[in-house]
């Protein structure tokens, strides 16, 4: 099969990918993640995804995968927080309320770069604020989209979820499965190699 890179330097993404038997290198994208003047949360997350895909890619290089998360309450994108007082604003912001995380995948072969978009619904409960600040105090929000990790200490704070988990994690496992299929590259012909082993074993790429 073409080699597989994945553009980002998340090890979320990194693990989850070498969770479905992925063999793969990693090569950061170093892209401007500005968003533009108007521009939706849905068309920046794309653009993300397809601008750190095709930033890594050169011609007859295989597969390049990127990937891009946000989160959104109402129309207003919640980055990184940029620092503690940040995280915990976000925090107060999502407390009580349902968000969206925007996550894109996209995959290039042979030139051709393919997208996929996914949608989750995220509600948040009640938060107090000594949790808060006991959560902030932890530094687990600081890279982290929204401010918050899900599959950290930041999972209590949900209480209900609708769309796909390792979408708010970082990466849709179905749709990059379906994307690398169509690139050449099933996932299940690697579940016989050392990569699962690796899963079994508790370790990532």
């Amino acid at each position: 099969m073409p080699q597989i890179v994945l553009a980002s330097a998340s090890p979320r993404r990194a693990e989850l990918l070498a969770q479905i038997g992925v063999d793969f290198t990693v090569s950061p994208a170093h892209i401007d993640e500005t968003p533009r003047r108007l521009e939706s949360p849905t068309d920046y997350v794309i653009r993300m995804a397809r601008e750190k895909a095709l930033a890594i890619y050169r011609e007859g290089d295989g597969v390049v995968i990127g990937a891009d998360t946000s989160v959104v309450l109402g129309d207003r994108i919640l980055g990184k927080p940029p620092s503690v007082e940040a995280a915990a604003a976000m925090l107060d912001l999502l407390s009580g309320s349902v968000h969206q995380v925007l996550t894109a995948v996209a995959v290039v072969c042979r030139g051709d770069c393919r997208v996929r978009l996914v949608t989750t619904d995220v509600s948040f409960r009640q938060l107090a604020p000594p949790e808060v600040a006991a959560y902030v105090a932890t530094g687990e929000p600081m890279d982290k989209a929204g401010g918050y990790g899900i599959q950290g200490l930041g999972g209590v704070f949900v209480d209900r979820l609708q769309g796909s988990y390792s979408a708010v994690v970082g990466l849709p496992l179905e749709q990059t499965a379906e994307l690398l299929a169509d690139a050449g590259c099933p996932v299940w012909r690697g579940w016989n190699n050392n990569n699962v082993s690796k899963i079994d074993n508790g370790e990532t790429q």
